[in-house]
């Protein structure tokens, strides 16, 4: 699913881009295990907590570009990190629709590294494990049913939000993390 944006560009419309002399930045907002999965050639990970924290000073790096698009699974996270940016003052960030997905089914290559599960996947392995054991140990100890209530209850409003307190929690976990996920070597990696 895309976040509304109204500065969007399509996977066609990038691939042009980056064909062109004047190539934009792209700034894949993943976790590290995920862009090390998958990511366009070129692209830079900066994760979306790390813009959450340190978007004054991420900004004011990525301002010297000229032109900046800003990938992640599906355009959501992207949406997000448009946003912190803007509020920290780049104006020229834009969100590729559909993200990586929408690249990947047009057919646009990327490169790969080591093959890990995305955060989505991890979230509903977690919810549905959680929502699963309860159920089934709520046999012997009925109280557990509140257990998979909770967990029902948390992916509606999740849906309803479109934030993700468990997503937020997994994607700090060691699996989900990675060299890029310093501030200092982000900031390095951006120059200026």
């Amino acid at each position: 699913m895309n976040a509304p944006t109204t500065d969007a560009i399509t996977s066609i419309e990038l691939r042009k881009l980056i064909e062109s002399p004047k190539a934009p930045r792209v700034v894949d907002v993943r976790t590290p295990a995920e862009f090390e999965t998958a990511h366009i050639a070129g692209a830079l990970n900066v994760p979306l907590d790390l813009l959450d924290q340190h978007g004054a000073e991420i900004a004011q790096r990525l301002s010297h570009d000229e032109d900046v698009v800003l990938v992640c699974r599906s355009g959501q996270r992207s949406a997000k990190a448009q946003a912190l940016l803007r509020n920290a003052g780049l104006t020229s960030g834009r969100v590729l629709e559909k993200g990586i997905t929408d690249w990947e089914s047009q057919g646009f290559a990327v490169d790969r590294g080591a093959q890990r599960w995305d955060l989505e996947r991890q979230v509903r392995l977690v919810a549905g494990s959680v929502v699963l054991s309860s159920v089934i140990g709520s046999v012997a100890v009925p109280r557990l049913k509140w257990v998979a209530a909770a967990i029902g209850g948390g992916l509606t409003y999740a849906a309803l939000s479109n934030t993700c307190a468990m997503a937020t929690v997994l994607s700090k976990l060691p699996y989900n993390r990675g060299a890029t996920s310093d501030v200092k070597k982000v900031l390095a990696q951006l120059g200026g």
